[in-house]
């Protein structure tokens, strides 16, 4: 049995890939054994990227106010979520999340705007707050602005953006039952546009949204395909009020299983735990950094997250390492003591029954 381990591990550092009765029995198999699956992805992984872990950080920087009708969305015309909307941001206020975050010692600052996509007058002024935070904290900037052509991805690309994302979010065959107002192929056409003008991509994929499994295996061979070198992993936030819920497939143990699957496919891409991970991988979490190399941290486009002290805390102790980025301006990230005792929340540690009745 432990063959097989060692021959989805070779075969991924020859940058192969494993064929469709694999990629099933690593999702579904009844026999699999969990850690040497995950030693299986770890050795590509470790080969490619070591054992750091890059800390990305998301901004919001527009609210709601959406067309579409992404059903896993809270922000999309459908979703009966209570969120306040908001339009574009001040530049202030964009300025200063990339400050916090280059110098909290995230490698990456990613903004996000709602919307179907940007006219072209909003993408030059996207652009010109690409150069200024770029030019003013040295950190690498991703951007996720809805469905572009040409003309708007020359123009981010002049400005020096690093990559753009644009989630396929699950496979052709499945995106009729999560969205009606754009397609799967409007989506990869995005994508098409933003590595034509010569853009980083960054597009993933969101489980838990009643897909088969080879609907995952499908979109992991789709990014492999695009050579995208960037995958976020996103797990399904039950958000009240949006029509697309849990549907009951995430177990931690399933979410590693997708993590590993998606880094046999694409050995040598930056794969990245993204939303939905504290709250489905749970007490799992340090282990999604054997196939992951990649996190958010503080939060994602409409819920919260871990905050940065504790994600820094939980790659330390698991033996990994902050990735660094050259040219990054320098942080002031927390401070970890790998031996300092914590427990959840900053109450006392003695149990309420046992401490004095005037505590």
């Amino acid at each position: 049995m432990a063959d097989i381990y060692h021959q989805l591990a070779d075969r991924a550092l020859a940058d192969g890939l494993p064929d469709a009765g694999e990629a099933a029995w690593i999702l579904d198999g009844e026999d699999v054994e969990l850690l040497s699956l995950l030693q299986a992805a770890f050795v590509p992984r470790r080969k490619h990227f070591g054992r750091g872990v890059g800390i990305q950080v998301l901004n919001n920087i527009q609210n709601g106010l959406c067309p579409e009708d992404c059903g896993y969305c809270a922000q999309s015309k459908v979703s009966e979520a209570e969120i306040r909307q908001y339009p574009l941001r001040s530049d202030e206020e964009i300025l200063r999340g990339a400050e916090a975050a280059a110098r909290g010692g995230a490698v990456r600052y990613c903004m996000a705007m709602s919307g179907r996509g940007p006219t072209l007058a909003r993408t030059r002024r996207v652009a010109e707050l690409v150069r200024e935070i770029k030019s003013r904290y040295g950190i690498q900037v991703c951007l996720s602005a809805g469905i572009m052509q040409d003309e708007h991805t020359k123009i981010l690309a002049d400005a020096g953006l690093d990559r753009l994302n644009h989630n396929l979010n699950t496979s052709e065959n499945n995106y009729g039952q999560i969205c009606s107002t754009h397609s799967y192929a409007d989506r990869v056409q995005t994508l098409e546009a933003a590595k034509r003008s010569g853009l980083e991509i960054c597009s993933g994929i969101i489980v838990g949204m009643g897909e088969q499994s080879s609907d995952i295996f499908e979109l992991a061979c789709k990014l492999r395909d695009l050579e995208a070198p960037s995958i976020p992993i996103n797990f399904l936030i039950p958000i009240e009020g949006n029509p697309l819920q849990s549907d009951r497939s995430l177990s931690p143990e399933r979410c590693l299983r997708v993590l590993c699957l998606m880094r046999l496919v694409n050995p040598r891409a930056e794969i990245r735990a993204a939303g939905g991970r504290e709250g489905n991988l749970r007490g799992l979490q340090s282990l999604a950094l054997y196939p992951a190399n990649s996190l958010f941290v503080g939060g994602y486009l409409t819920t919260r997250g871990d905050p940065m002290q504790d994600t820094i805390a939980m790659i330390e102790d698991a033996g990994f390492e902050v990735a660094e980025i050259e040219g990054a301006a320098a942080g002031n990230r927390p401070e970890h003591d790998p031996s300092r005792f914590r427990l959840t929340g900053e109450e006392s540690i003695l149990r309420p029954d046992v401490q004095p009745r005037d505590a």
